[in-house]
């Protein structure tokens, strides 16, 4: 038998895969928090972003992390997320398409 299957992740803005290394994760915690999750590992309800401004803008228009994490986000986590990918610049977090 081989080892886990690895399944790409679909970005909630423009519905892309990707692998899931390659993806921002925002978490719903059971307590009702939504919190950027770089890890991946993160406990609660997870939605994933592609890392391209573009697609977080877009995310921010519709809505989309209120809808997968079916709970109201404070738009401010967009600016959050936004900030975060500037300030990466180790290529960590590139987008692989």
């Amino acid at each position: 038998m081989t080892g886990k299957r690895k399944r790409p992740r679909t970005c909630v803005a423009c519905r892309c895969e990707s692998p899931k290394k390659a993806m921002l994760r925002v978490v719903r915690t059971p307590e009702g928090e939504i919190v950027l999750d770089p890890t991946g590992k993160r406990q609660g309800r997870g939605a994933y972003l592609c890392t391209n401004r573009e697609c977080i803008e877009l995310a921010k228009k519709r809505d989309c992390l209120s809808r997968a994490l079916k709970t109201r986000v404070d738009p401010g986590i967009y600016e959050e997320i936004i900030v975060l990918l500037e300030k990466d610049n180790d290529g960590y977090h590139q987008n692989i398409r």
